[in-house]
């Protein structure tokens, strides 16, 4: 403002004209600032939050809120003994699960129904870790879970809620249409992505394949939980999502192993663990992505994400599952990692 008063008008600090012009300055540079910030909270591209859930909700996509893991502990002791219901068990590294239902021992052990104190998939544990009470009980000797636990998932995150509203945005979900199935499976906690099939086994049918939030196989809850969402028992019956007369079969992908070795040239200071352990990192991001979104498995970007490593400087003799080419993937199909082996 102070640049567009004549300079021959004294506009120095003090002057009768500064102290005029700074308060409607100040003010207008607030209405600015005040401005981007409502854009930035207000557009689908930059809202975070809350602010994000607000241009959602109106749609119908609505932020998923996590699940808590669950599984079954295999509890061995005394014959009778009685674990109560609320009882906490947990890992070594204090990761805690509650009984869900008062056990008896009988014949010296018993399976026991547990769930995560939280939502999150943090809860996810290799099988066998989860040994340990927090309060002994007499009578018991020994707790573990024979099973990994998959099925804990976070709440979803702003990316992820995001995607599914430009989705729904861009490739409109009506009447019962492909794009509707692959919402309405999207709209279940615990799943990543959906493949849908039309009329698969006659007319009246859709087939939904899924993968977890991790891109791996859905368990048969995750399944169930998609089913009972857009079709539940009796089918085709108009009791969930789906239509009157439409007949749902929800399965999982299946998981292809892709393995991989080669010898590679080493940058200095470089060791060769190291190097196969940031290989594999690197190798089960690229197959994530490409679930649901490829129908093969690139020999040539393998050798591309092996080459931009940390420490690698060349590689030769590069195989993918015993071959040289490219890997394909069959339409209900989903890469995930297998072994890898790199040499020097």
């Amino acid at each position: 403002m102070l640049n567009d008063i004549p300079s021959d008008i004294d506009k120095s600090e003090g002057s009768f004209v500064y102290d005029a012009v700074s308060p409607a300055s100040n003010e207008a540079a607030q209405i600015y600032i005040t401005d981007d910030e409502i854009l930035k909270r207000t557009s689908p591209f930059t809202a975070a939050g809350t602010d994000l859930e607000n241009i959602t909700n109106p749609v119908g996509i609505k932020r998923k809120q996590g699940d808590k893991a669950a599984t079954k502990l295999r509890a061995t002791g005394v014959d009778g003994t009685v674990i109560l219901a609320g009882t906490f068990v947990q890992t070594k590294h204090g990761l805690t699960y509650v009984v869900q239902n008062d056990t008896v021992l009988n014949n010296g052990q018993a399976l026991v129904d547990i769930q995560a104190r939280d939502v999150g998939s943090k809860y996810n544990v290799p099988a066998n870790t989860i040994t340990q009470m927090t309060i002994m009980i007499q009578g018991i000797m020994s707790i573990t879970n024979p099973d990994p636990v998959i099925n804990g998932y976070n709440i979803e995150d702003d990316d992820s809620l995001r995607k599914r509203y430009f989705e729904r945005m861009q490739t409109p979900a009506a009447s019962g249409n492909k794009a509707q199935y692959k919402s309405w499976a999207k709209e279940v906690t615990g799943v990543g992505d959906a493949k849908v099939f039309p009329l698969w086994n006659g007319n009246g049918t859709v087939k939904i394949v899924i993968v977890n939030e991790n891109k791996r196989a859905a368990d048969q809850q995750l399944i169930q939980k998609v089913k009972n969402y857009i079709d539940p028992e009796p089918s085709s019956q108009g009791e969930g999502q789906a239509p009157i007369g439409a007949a749902l079969t929800v399965v999982s992908a299946s998981e292809r192993a892709i393995n991989l070795s080669a010898k590679v040239i080493l940058a200095e200071g470089y060791v060769i663990q190291q190097v196969q352990d940031n290989f594999a990192a690197a190798i089960e991001q690229y197959l994530s992505d490409l679930a649901f979104k490829d129908t093969y498995v690139s020999y040539a970007k393998i050798g591309r994400v092996l080459l931009e490593v940390d420490g690698v400087v060349d590689y030769s003799n590069l195989i993918l599952n015993d071959n040289t080419v490219n890997a394909a993937l069959d339409n209900e199909e989903i890469p995930v990692m297998g072994t890898i082996d790199l040499g020097v």
